[in-house]
């Protein structure tokens, strides 16, 4: 049997020594199927009491507080809040201990902290929160140059299998008319394979975030990860960045 432990994957960027980062998989948990084993959702249709012992396991094993969000594919950043669960799709902290969360099944998780290593953010971006500016957001929220920032971008949907509609393609030409290169054709009239980590540097690029390291995983194609376009049942896995006590 996998063990909690050995289900965690860890950000390869150069993050402060302050800073501290993991990817959580689906293994490790007491979910039964389809949310086996390690659901982090509360809002998937899993037993409540699972996915308590699920996030039971990920703060004892890291003693950290995670805020978790009520993510609505918007671009609303808050200051991160265990006590209360927020209605947004990014926070930040600057109080160690406090782990900011993103929870997903195919949509993008960026991770951020800055050079100094005193605050920390992460996002929850679909491609509607992605075109709409919840990157850029994330970013305003340090207060501080893009450039002192770095981001990592953690398991989402990949290229081959994130076959969208012209609309999305055009949502994001209209504000970066570069993002033509995210797109190819797909098998269908009108529609085109999108790549959601180009779509994410070019964005983040353009806001003077240049330091941006992660990507080129695929939740559909990657088993340990949970992904809503394999199985529409299914559960959520989470990315956490936070500061150390």
């Amino acid at each position: 049997m996998t063990t909690f432990a050995q289900g965690l994957l860890f950000p390869d960027w150069p993050a402060p020594a302050s800073v501290r980062a993991c990817v959580t998989t689906r293994e490790g948990g007491v979910s039964p199927a389809p949310y086996a084993s390690l659901n982090l959702g509360a809002h998937v249709g899993d037993d409540p009491q699972c996915v308590v012992q699920n996030r039971l396991r990920l703060t004892a094993h890291f003693g950290i507080l995670p805020a978790w969000l009520n993510q609505v594919h918007g671009i609303r950043v808050v200051e991160a809040d265990p006590s209360r669960v927020l209605e947004a799709d990014a926070s930040w902290t600057a109080t160690p201990g406090i782990a900011c969360t993103a929870m997903t099944a195919d949509c993008l998780p960026a991770l951020f902290c800055n050079r100094a290593g005193t605050r920390v953010a992460a996002a929850h971006a679909g491609w509607r929160g992605l075109a709409a500016g919840v990157l850029e957001a994330t970013v305003d929220g340090f207060q501080e140059p893009p450039g002192q920032l770095m981001a990592w971008l953690g398991p989402a949907i990949g290229p081959r299998r994130f076959e969208v509609g012209a609309e999305v393609r055009e949502a994001f030409m209209a504000t970066h008319p570069q993002a033509a290169d995210a797109f190819v054709p797909g098998a269908s009239p009108g529609k085109f394979l999108a790549d959601i980590y180009a779509l994410a540097r070019i964005r983040l690029a353009a806001a003077g975030v240049t330091a941006v390291y992660g990507g080129g995983m695929c939740t559909v194609e990657d088993e340990r990860f949970f992904s809503y376009r394999r199985a529409s049942v299914t559960g959520r896995f989470a990315s956490l960045v936070w500061l150390e006590s």
